[in-house]
């Protein structure tokens, strides 16, 4: 990031700034990075900056970048306004909404956190342009996960438009963009995204209620990237995930074959996994169900679709027998098929 940005960054701080009142930090992005030692780091630059009470922190980066300074911020003399500035998709669509921060810890996936908001969150899409493909895919996913559970326009959008954000989507005729705007397709599908995540978020910042159709794609996903030594992104653990939960919910009778077979094909179509053999073992997603069950208060809350742009939870691990879950694997297992390597995706 520093390196495409970073002389750009020092330019609009001079011009803005007063001399030797801001400081620029690089620091390691990816979930490796993502733990306490960072946060520390931050803290520690913050410090020998001289950074009061008054002072801001200003995140410029995805989404592991945006978590990190975002917790060294809560911390930081008991808390710090901080500001976001996206420049991933996850980062816009995600991150840049809710007000969750938090490091890896304790072999778990955001085991530490806050919930400290963001004093501002920037989405400029031009950061996309830099994007590699994989981090576009990735972004895809958490939208995906948006229009499957609460939008069945932006489903269909997606459906008809797979590569948006890698090649010009004009609107087509058929798509009302009511009062999220939007220019082109890309500009539709970002504001609609992150008005769907507002819309969930808001009535709920702080997680009082347990049961969340945003954790949709987040109860096998998190068990999937830390068995994976984190070499299956965030987007695409939240994409195998979705797809579990769909070919799940299609075997508990929850929701038809036909939109089931759409979902998942939907995922496939983004250019993501569905599935991954080293880590959807029947036993590690059987613990991943039940760290979400131990997680949310004693009850599961497992978000399946029920159709296309809505779902339902499931609350009891009862509810969901050991051979459905090997069913919907198996299914899954056999779409996957001939394409290449550990991880059903293309980089």
């Amino acid at each position: 990031m520093d390196r495409l940005y970073g002389a750009q960054l020092r330019r609009y701080l001079t011009a803005h700034l007063a001399p030797g009142s801001w400081t620029v930090v690089a620091v390691e992005g990816g979930e490796a990075q993502k733990t306490m030692e960072s946060v520390e780091r931050i803290c520690a630059e913050a410090k020998a900056a001289g950074l009061d009470r008054r002072g801001v922190m200003i995140a410029v980066g995805g989404g592991v970048t945006c978590d990190m300074v975002g917790f060294a911020a809560a911390v930081y003399c008991r808390g710090v306004r901080y500001i976001k500035v996206n420049t991933t998709l996850v980062g816009q669509v995600d991150v840049g909404v809710g007000v969750k921060t938090g490091v890896n810890a304790l072999g778990t996936k955001n085991m530490l956190g806050s919930y400290h908001p963001a004093h501002a969150s920037i989405n400029d899409p031009r950061f996309l342009r830099s994007l590699p493909a994989r981090q576009i895919r990735c972004g895809l996913g958490e939208i995906a996960k948006m229009a499957i559970i609460k939008d069945a326009q932006l489903f269909r959008v997606l459906e008809e438009f797979p590569e948006v954000f890698q090649r010009p989507c004009p609107v087509p005729s058929w798509l009302s963009t009511g009062d999220s705007g939007g220019r082109d397709v890309e500009d539709y599908v970002l504001r609609t995204s992150m008005a769907l995540m507002m819309d969930e978020l808001c009535p709920n910042l702080r997680e009082h209620d347990l049961a969340r159709l945003v954790d949709f794609g987040h109860t096998f996903g998190p068990v999937i990237e830390t068995a994976g030594n984190y070499r299956i992104a965030h987007g695409e653990s939240v994409a195998i995930d979705m797809a579990i939960s769909s070919e799940l919910a299609r075997v508990l009778g929850l929701i038809s074959t036909e939109d089931c077979e759409r979902t998942v094909s939907l995922i496939s179509r983004l250019g993501l996994p569905v599935y991954d053999p080293s880590t959807c073992t029947p036993e590690l997603m059987r613990r991943a169900l039940q760290a979400s069950w131990e997680r949310r208060g004693r009850r599961l809350h497992l978000v399946v679709p029920d159709g296309i742009g809505s779902a339902v939870f499931v609350d009891d691990l009862e509810d969901i027998p050991p051979a459905a879950l090997e069913e919907a694997l198996d299914a899954l297992a056999v779409r996957r098929g001939g394409l290449p390597g550990p991880l059903a995706v293309t980089h």
